[in-house]
């Protein structure tokens, strides 16, 4: 775990020009390790066992990050901002407050389930890697309050403190990303984040009135 070496290009200023071929290159070798990382974990393994399974070289990798360490909090990085911007891509085109947040609970969900326990218990256990969790479970709170902000704004959400939503979804979120929620209940973790959508929606709606459906958005009886 110690494997460490000077990398070409690392530290360069913000900016610098690559050529798009090699972005592209490096942008699959991320996507694989990701997929990599998710289903079997990334503690046990090597360097030289990484690219044995990437199908490359050490110097290949080390284009990415400069060690072991590093290189799995790349990854971790990389699975939480590809994973937010599928789910931000997801709930674009909704208007209405309380169907977004369910859409984008129910997109957490989804990237979420193939990440197996030993990904989840490698990333809880390395701290750089947990950081990268929890930061994205702080960012899940934000998106939640915002969305109550508005909710409570249009009249469809009762008045209510927003912060302490966000901080009680955060941590629910947390739960749910550690395992902990599939410990203590035997839910699934998309079954979980389901019911934390329908927690959310049901307890804070001001009425029963049906959503406002913006672009693209369906009614429940229509889904």
């Amino acid at each position: 775990m110690s494997d460490s070496r000077p990398v070409e290009g690392v530290g360069e200023p913000r900016g610098t020009a690559q050529k798009p071929a090699v972005h592209a290159r490096r942008a699959e070798l991320l996507d694989r390790l990701c997929d990599l990382f998710l289903a079997e974990g990334f503690a046990h393994f090597t360097l030289d066992e990484l690219a044995g399974r990437m199908h490359c070289s050490k110097s290949t990798l080390y284009t990415l990050a400069p060690s072991k360490e590093q290189l799995a909090v790349r990854v971790v990085g990389y699975f939480f901002k590809r994973s937010t911007a599928n789910m931000e891509r997801q709930i674009a085109e909704y208007t209405d407050p309380r169907s977004r947040m369910r859409t984008y609970l129910k997109a957490a969900a989804a990237e979420l389930a193939p990440a197996s326990r030993r990904f989840i218990g490698d990333m809880a256990d390395n701290p750089a890697t947990r950081a990268s969790y929890e930061a994205n479970a702080r960012a899940a709170a934000d998106r939640i309050r915002r969305d109550v902000h508005e909710g409570v704004r249009a009249g469809v959400f009762r008045e209510v403190d927003a912060a302490l939503v966000a901080e009680m979804v955060g941590l629910t979120i947390s739960a749910i990303q550690r395992g902990e929620i599939t410990d203590r209940t035997g839910l699934s973790d998309a079954a979980a984040f389901d019911a934390l959508s329908d927690f959310l929606v049901g307890g804070l709606s001001a009425s029963k009135a049906e959503p406002v459906r913006g672009t693209g958005e369906q009614s429940t009886e229509e889904s």
